[in-house]
Parts: C-alpha cells; structure tokens; sequence
C-alpha cells in the first residue's frame, strides 16, 4: 500500500505536466485556425480565377429579318412591301373587335407572352385589352392616309408610320389599353396606374414600350404608352438592366427621327 501511494506521488507531476501539455496544444491548434467564414488557400485561388458571365450576345437573333423577334423597324428600315408575318393567331385575351378580325391577330410567337402580360395586369387589378395587332401593308396605308386627311402629312407622321415602315405589319406589336377605353390610345394612359404597371412590368414578358417620352428624336415618333413591342425575355432584360429604351440604342443603329 505504502508502495503504491508513494508510486502515485511520483508519477503525478508528470500526469499534470501531460495535461498542461494537452492543454497547450489544444489552444494553439485553436488560434492556428482560419477566421470563421474564409477559404481555403485553394478555393481562394480557384474563386479568383473564375472567368467573368459572357457578353450579350447581339448576333443571337437577326435585326434585318422581318422573321426575326429582333428585326428593327423605324422610319429608315423599312419591311418588304409584301410582307406577311408566317404565322398569325388571335390571342386568348380581351379584344376590341371580334377575333376574326386581321387587326386582332399577332405574330404566334408572343401570343402566349401576351396572354401572360394580360394575366399578370389582371392580378394587379387592371384589365386589359388588345386595341390593335397585325396590319398589313394596305391597312396601314388606308390608316396613315385617314391621319394624314386629320391632321396633315408632318403631324401624321409624328403618330403613325407610312406603309411598309410600320412595326404593326411584324405582328410583333400591339396597342394594349384598358377594357373600359379610359385614355385609349391617347398619352394620358401612360399616367393611369394601368399605364404605370404596364412601363415598370412589360419586360418581365418579353416586351418594351418602344416609343418612349424622351426618345422622339431617335424613333421618330410621338410618346406612345400603349404601343408594346415583342423582342422576347432576353432582350427585354438585358435592355431593362441596362436602362436602354430603344432598339436603336442597343443595337448601335442611328437615330431615325425622319424618312430617308
């Protein structure tokens, strides 16, 4: 027993030499480590080397093609006298005149964007209604010739585009407005909590107000909150975030403010 006891006095300093070691050992391991939240040295140098997002790319769709969702039309680019867009449809939303109408048809392609435009205003609270899609070319000639008797030739076409100048003819555009014909086609919609809705949303669905209130001296035509134009979701976007209104603008095409 005397043995034993005197066995323990002399092997506790080193028991309490060991755990002030293990102590030590464990604080230094402690502070040895990174800040909470940093990389490793490795993904540090991998995060550093990630490449940055590509470039729009402005060659995706055509801007000459009147087939194509991107094609630029103003008063210096004018479509194919006999143009005809290859598919026209008329969208399952409110209309002015009944569907069988060519004027309440458009491009198949933004039908349902449209129509998803139209619901999304619903759920806002506005209802919404189509005023005018596709014209051909002798419609448009038959309206610009009635604003032209209105008017005069130089206000008409500060409000309505000559035949064969006329985005209409793409059936990529339309003229929205609301169903109760408050402001119809008239720039006091623009001022309408409709109107309003429809600047700030429009390119969440693929369409921008092309003919804007600062811009006249590039599209050559007067304020326009109802006229939407089709240019699908990419392009609305990117536009959007860059805060460019005009097609003209974004594709680096001169200004168009008259005839040529």
């Amino acid at each position: 027993m005397r043995r034993l006891k005197k066995l323990i006095r002399s092997l506790l300093p080193l028991a309490i030499l060991a755990v002030l070691i293990f102590g030590l050992v464990t604080i230094w391991r402690h502070f040895d480590k990174e800040p909470t939240g940093s990389l490793p040295a490795a993904q540090k140098t991998a995060k550093a080397a990630t490449p940055p997002p590509p470039s729009f790319n402005k060659k995706l769709y055509p801007i000459d093609n009147p087939n194509s969702i991107w094609t630029v039309v103003n008063k210096a680019r004018p479509l194919p006298k006999n143009f005809v867009p290859a598919q026209l449809v008329a969208p399952a939303v409110p209309l002015r005149l009944n569907s069988s109408a060519s004027e309440m048809q458009v491009s198949r392609v933004m039908d349902l964007p449209l129509q998803n435009l139209f619901a999304a205003a619903k759920a806002a609270g506005f209802s919404l209604m189509l005023n005018s899609g596709y014209r051909s070319y002798t419609f448009q000639n038959q309206l610009f010739n009635y604003y032209v008797k209105q008017s005069g030739q130089a206000a008409a076409e500060q409000s309505s585009a000559r035949p064969g100048y006329s985005e209409h003819q793409t059936g990529l555009a339309a003229d929205v407005g609301l169903s109760n014909s408050q402001c119809q086609i008239q720039q006091c919609f623009g001022d309408t909590p409709a109107g309003k809705w429809l600047t700030a949303n429009a390119y969440s669905y693929g369409f921008i107000i092309r003919y804007t209130h600062a811009k006249q001296a590039i599209t050559g035509y007067e304020y326009e909150p109802w006229h939407i134009r089709y240019i699908g979701g990419i392009l609305a976007k990117e536009m959007h975030d860059l805060a460019i209104e005009t097609l003209e603008e974004f594709f680096g095409l001169p200004p168009a403010p008259d005839y040529q």
